[in-house]
């Protein structure tokens, strides 16, 4: 049997958005709250990245240093 994903719970909120941007996405149909939820998802989602990449930063160093020095492992099994 299929389990339904229960539905993301809402919350209204206040904003101020630039009236062009209001206008124009008015005029072609954009949902203004969905649009602005997608833009929201992407800034948390870049935020994460970015800090996963602070706080991991010396293990990357490491790792790329580490490739820079001895190339990468099992490089001789790559079919290309």
């Amino acid at each position: 049997m299929l389990q339904s994903t229960p539905k993301p719970q809402r919350q209204s909120v206040n904003t101020s958005i630039d009236s062009q941007l209001i206008s124009d996405a008015k005029a072609l149909g954009i949902n203004i709250s969905r649009a602005a939820e997608e833009g929201i998802a992407k800034a948390i989602s870049a935020e994460k990245t970015r800090r996963w990449q602070e706080e991991n930063k010396e293990a990357i160093e490491s790792s790329n240093e580490y490739v820079r020095r001895n190339g990468l492992p099992l490089a001789k099994h790559r079919p290309f």
